[in-house]
């Protein structure tokens, strides 16, 4: 019961901050949970749902490369310009944070610490105008704060 108690919390506090995707995703736990299904569907998630999700995630983001909206010649020009190689190492290191995080979330076991991401997540999307998609790269950071604490 404590667990549904907590994802209705989770779920007003979205609703509440205005966002939406984490609205949904709470309602669709809720759901699995309320049919009693929760116990099949949950592992799966748990499971492959980071994965399947990234890559949705990723085509999403790739769908002008793939309908011909960018060009070789848009790529090249990307390239040689400084908002271009910034965009590269950002990228870089922002994919290398997500890796972190997913580590320290899932094979170190530290998903505990989800509510307070959800949390500042749904604050940032309320009151600065955020798209809460960061948990991932913020956990990569408080994996590299906390091993350099724990050193």
């Amino acid at each position: 019961m404590s667990s549904t108690i907590i994802l209705l919390a989770i779920l007003a506090a979205a609703i509440l901050g205005k966002a939406n995707s984490v609205a949904i995703a709470t309602c669709a736990l809720l759901m699995l949970k309320l049919l009693g299904i929760d116990k099949y569907v949950y592992p799966t998630i748990e499971k492959s749902g980071m994965t399947y999700g990234l890559i949705l995630l990723i085509a999403a983001i790739m769908i002008p490369l793939a309908n011909g909206h960018v060009t070789v010649q848009n790529i090249k020009s990307v390239f040689t310009s400084w908002i271009g190689i910034t965009a590269l190492v950002l990228s870089f290191l922002t994919t290398y944070l997500s890796g972190q995080g997913l580590n320290y979330l899932t094979v170190q076991g530290h998903g505990d610490i989800m509510p307070a991401m959800i949390i500042g997540a749904v604050a940032a999307a309320s009151f600065l105008g955020g798209v809460p998609v960061g948990p991932l790269i913020t956990s990569g950071i408080l994996a590299i704060f906390a091993k350099m604490i724990h050193q």
